[in-house]
């Protein structure tokens, strides 16, 4: 009797390890677009961004776009469906299933009933069916980081345009500036487009709107982020305030300086100009309970991100007029 209760008593520590591994990585996404991507990069938004040292690997496909797909058989890379497993919330709940596993199967082997141990009768069916899922994970990692080691080959094979000389930021001329190949799966209507040079002082534009825009997000100044982005990316801004106001937090972002960027790709197409740029920047991300001003359990903290960045001006505009038109995040 003494061990059926030791049993139980072990199955539910399991369990609770499992749940609260499972929860952390959404509780860790909870900057400015809640480490979603989303936006429109013009006809090049259901296309993948070339990749740079900044962001070696492949940008995440849109979750949220205004831009309308491509018809059948002009889909590029990042048109792919999401899936059970695709996008940010497929790849928290693996990551969820395999943390869950690995929290479960390192108590039974603390307590010397194996890798499943403590999850007697019911249990085990619930331990080999997170097996199934962590087996899935592994398969899916190892597929993106093919895709990766490709998008990477491809990436060095373009020639781009460099910054003028003396230009010194976080935008160092080492990286692969300028504009690559348009890629295969690009629409008729990108592959019309211009390539076109980035200056020294549009690039500071990009590293003061990085700052600004972080710092009205934390204001919940809507009116400036306005001001700063694209009508489409300030409405996805306004939910995510609104949401946050509802669950009665409020998201303090702070201390935000860029460590790293490069220009991945800078094009015009009809009246307008656009600029992908990765960038790997710091900050201080703190969720606050709005009542009592305490950071809530789970909060982030000091942190460091890559996203990539697509910014959009009229055509011929100055650096001045560029306004943010997507955010996405690394696969």
């Amino acid at each position: 009797m003494s061990r059926f209760f030791a049993l139980r008593r072990g199955s539910l520590f399991s369990l609770a390890l499992a749940a609260l591994l499972a929860l952390a990585p959404a509780i860790a996404e909870a900057r400015m677009g809640g480490g979603g991507s989303f936006g429109s990069r013009g006809s090049r938004s259901w296309s993948a961004p070339p990749s740079t040292r900044t962001m070696p690997g492949q940008a995440s496909p849109f979750e949220r776009s205004a831009a309308p797909r491509p018809a059948p058989g002009l889909a590029g890379p990042m048109a792919q469906p999401g899936g059970l497993f695709g996008g940010s919330m497929g790849r928290g709940l693996l990551g969820g299933l395999a943390g869950g596993l690995l929290g479960a199967g390192l108590f039974g082997l603390l307590t010397g009933n194996g890798l499943l141990g403590g999850m007697g009768g019911f249990m085990s069916i619930i331990g080999l069916l997170l097996q199934i899922g962590l087996l899935v994970f592994l398969a899916r990692m190892a597929f993106n980081w093919w895709t990766r080691r490709n998008a990477n080959a491809n990436a060095m094979a373009g020639a781009g345009h460099r910054p003028s000389p003396g230009f010194t930021s976080p935008f160092t001329a080492r990286a692969p500036f300028g504009a690559a190949g348009f890629g295969s799966g690009a629409s008729p209507e990108a592959a019309m487009a211009t390539p076109i040079k980035i200056a020294a002082e549009d690039f500071n534009a990009f590293e003061r709107l990085l700052g600004e825009a972080q710092g009205a997000y934390s204001r919940e100044d809507l009116g400036a982020l306005r001001g700063m982005s694209t009508p489409e990316m300030a409405s996805y801004f306004d939910d995510e305030l609104e949401e946050n106001r509802r669950k009665g937090v409020i998201n303090r972002v702070s201390d935000v300086k860029l460590l790293q960027g490069d220009l991945s790709e800078a094009w015009r197409e009809g009246v307008d100009e656009y600029a992908t740029v990765a960038m790997r920047f710091a900050l201080n991300d703190v969720i606050e309970d709005r009542a009592t001003g305490k950071p809530a359990p789970g909060s982030p903290g000091p942190t460091e991100t890559s996203e990539a960045w697509t910014f959009r001006r009229p055509a011929g505009a100055g650096p001045q007029e560029w306004k943010l038109s997507a955010i996405q995040q690394a696969a």
